[in-house]
């Protein structure tokens, strides 16, 4: 499918997985609304900024009338990549940590979700992509909050698929193994290095899934990196 003109929202979008999914979105004709707590100072005449705290549901639809207001009330895809990761004995982590997780990886991505499904239903198209991790697959030591909510974003995905691909809505989740990115900067014993996947390869995946043929779905997307001890 040609994705040239269509809309995308990628929340998380100042670095990582998000910031190279932007790029790699307004290479192949996307117009994109950029949603995340700092700016990823993109200059690209098809690129909007929208400051946003996807914890906030507030925020969120705030985000959502501004996203609107700029390019006009159709939203052809939405990537929920906005995440975070605390990792420590279950025992230590504090009810804080276990919120913030939870409020970013889960919350967030309801909250962004519900506001774009009406818009896409009324068009009868659209592709949500939520970026998991091989976390929402296999139990980790010491991730445990996190494995709870990226398995989380695995059932949510599977379940919603079920619900709108009568409307012609497509769902895909994405599970990266260890990315080089500033991810892995608070998790002790592992350094973010080069045998690790390439954010750049991860956004060009999602671009070969968004351009699937109309009647194709991908559902699950497992990717790994070769030679590394933590994939």
């Amino acid at each position: 499918m040609n994705i040239k003109g269509k809309l995308a929202i990628v929340t998380g979008a100042s670095s990582g997985i998000g910031l190279a999914t932007v790029h790699a979105l307004l290479e192949n004709g996307c117009r994109v609304a950029g949603w995340s707590r700092r700016d990823p100072n993109i200059d690209h005449p098809e690129f909007y900024f929208v400051p946003v705290d996807i914890q906030d549901s507030v925020a969120v639809a705030k985000a959502m009338e501004e996203t609107l207001a700029e390019f006009g009330n159709v939203v052809d895809i939405l990537v929920n990549n906005a995440g975070i990761g605390i990792f420590d004995l279950m025992e230590n982590l504090s009810l804080e940590d276990w919120q913030t997780m939870f409020n970013t990886n889960v919350n967030g991505l309801f909250y962004a979700t519900r506001l774009v499904l009406p818009l896409m239903k009324a068009e009868k198209r659209g592709h949500i992509v939520n970026i998991a991790s091989i976390a929402g697959l296999n139990g980790i030591a010491e991730a445990t909050g996190y494995c709870a909510t990226k398995f989380a974003v695995r059932g949510i995905s599977q379940a919603l698929y079920q619900e709108v691909k009568k409307e012609n809505i497509k769902v895909t989740c994405v599970y990266p193994g260890s990315v080089n990115t500033a991810f892995f900067g608070q998790y002790e014993g592992i350094t973010a290095n080069d045998t690790m996947l390439h954010p750049n390869d991860v956004a060009d995946m999602i671009i070969h899934i968004l351009r699937t043929p109309d009647n194709f779905n991908t559902l699950d997307v497992e990717i790994r990196p070769m030679n590394v001890r933590y994939s």
